[in-house]
């Protein structure tokens, strides 16, 4: 649509309200930050979420197998050599090693019991871990060897332990004595405590060299799975066929393979069903300022019904007075987006001091790592969401427009101007 500098002239006149005029301005400015808020608040929103998708994902991956093979009746593998050296075979994984996982109790010296979940794993696969390497807080995982663990950050603080230090571990298998049944407990050394940054992990894991687990929990030579890394762990399709070939072969026990959407389906549904609810939702608040638009317009259609008469008699087409009324609207809505892209993009960016700002004045925490799993609040900006949001809001912004600028375009000039 092209506008002549008259058109532009008169619209750029109408929003530089008189003082008599002066309601009519205050409701195109709130119209104005109206969309500027609901642009941002998107923005943030879709931010946040995305970097709350990605830090979990990360973190999820980086301590977990893309895949993982169980025994089809569940308990433990057996004989699984062979088929772990043709999965590590293939082209597209990276790597592949045996667990065993369980439930224990862990004791500090003086301390009470609290429950936690045991993870037994090859101590070369553990250090290749970059999720766990690169977040050692003390101790080294030089020393994860023999029966030595490593434990999270919160866990250690919160049982006052230290690298160095001993934990017990009492097993929920018992073990048979003269006297009858006993538990099955033994202390451990402190190699190293990481933290990943996730709460879950950093408060109720603990890592042990997977032949001590295997005595720990009195599994023999078997383990509870087959943890497999890939190259790509958003496109499982083409792996999963290869592993399940690779799996399915005589000498193989019977197994099951799930991969880590699978294992983690409430963490994938939950995040997706949340986030578009959220761009719904939040996408009301641009629609209300949109309708915020066509009232101050119908408003100012109806204060410059003179004017538009007047225009009419001096030769101005239907066609120009709604362009006139169109533009007036539209710089609105391109305003108003313009400023909420500018400030959405600097709250995203600065999401985590905002918080740390709110936590000192209110000595609160907005953004409990109890309940939203991560330490710190993340923010990722995706500008393919940053173009949907500022898309949709200058469409409404547009849409908005068109009913008051064709009202102001059947005026009949002759109504106009008798009535005044």
């Amino acid at each position: 649509m092209i506008f002549s500098p008259f058109e532009r002239m008169v619209a750029m006149r109408y929003l530089r309200a008189r003082r008599q005029e002066g309601f009519i301005s205050v409701v195109t400015w709130f119209s104005l930050i109206g969309i500027g808020l609901g642009v941002a608040t998107l923005i943030v929103v879709m931010s946040v979420m995305n970097g709350f998708r990605i830090e979990l994902f990360q973190r999820v991956l980086g301590l977990n197998g893309h895949f993982n093979i169980y025994a089809m009746e569940g308990g433990s593998l057996e004989n699984y050599q062979p088929v772990l050296e043709r999965i590590r075979q293939l082209p597209d994984v990276l790597n592949a090693s045996p667990t065993i996982e369980g439930q224990a109790l862990v004791t500090p010296k003086n301390g009470a019991a609290s429950g936690a979940l045991v993870r037994g794993v090859m101590p070369e696969a553990f250090r290749q871990r970059q999720t766990v390497a690169n977040h050692i807080v003390s101790g080294s995982l030089d020393d994860f060897k023999d029966d030595k663990i490593a434990i999270g950050v919160r866990m250690a603080e919160r049982l006052n332990l230290h690298a160095g230090d001993l934990l017990t571990l009492i097993s929920p298998v018992s073990k048979t004595t003269v006297f009858g049944s006993a538990p099955r407990l033994r202390a451990y050394k402190i190699a190293a405590v990481y933290d990943v940054g996730m709460y879950e992990y950093d408060n109720g894991f603990v890592f042990m060299p997977l032949q001590a687990a295997q005595a720990f929990f009195n599994t023999g030579t078997g383990v509870t799975a087959i943890e497999i890394f890939v190259k790509n762990p958003q496109n499982l399709s083409n792996t999963h066929a290869e592993i399940v070939a690779a799996a399915n072969k005589p000498d193989a026990p019977a197994m099951r393979l799930l991969d880590w959407k699978q294992n983690n389906s409430s963490f994938v549904t939950a995040l997706e069903v949340e986030r578009n609810v959220m761009f719904l939702i939040l996408t009301m608040i641009i629609l209300v300022a949109a309708f915020n638009i066509i009232s101050g317009l119908i408003m100012l259609v109806k204060d410059k019904g003179s004017d538009i008469a007047i225009l009419r008699t001096m030769g101005a087409t239907r066609g120009m007075v709604m362009r006139i009324f169109f533009l007036n609207g539209a710089c609105i809505g391109v305003g108003g987006t313009l400023f909420g892209f500018v400030l959405g993009l600097l709250v995203a960016s600065h999401i985590e001091s905002i918080r740390q700002i709110v936590q000192f004045l209110t000595h609160t925490d907005p953004f409990s790592p109890e309940v939203y799993f991560l330490t710190r609040m993340p923010s990722v900006v995706e500008w393919h969401d940053v173009v949907d949001v500022v898309g949709m809001a200058l469409g409404l912004s547009f849409l908005a427009t068109l009913y008051p600028s064709w009202r102001a375009a059947r005026l009949d000039p002759v109504e106009a101007l008798r009535y005044e």
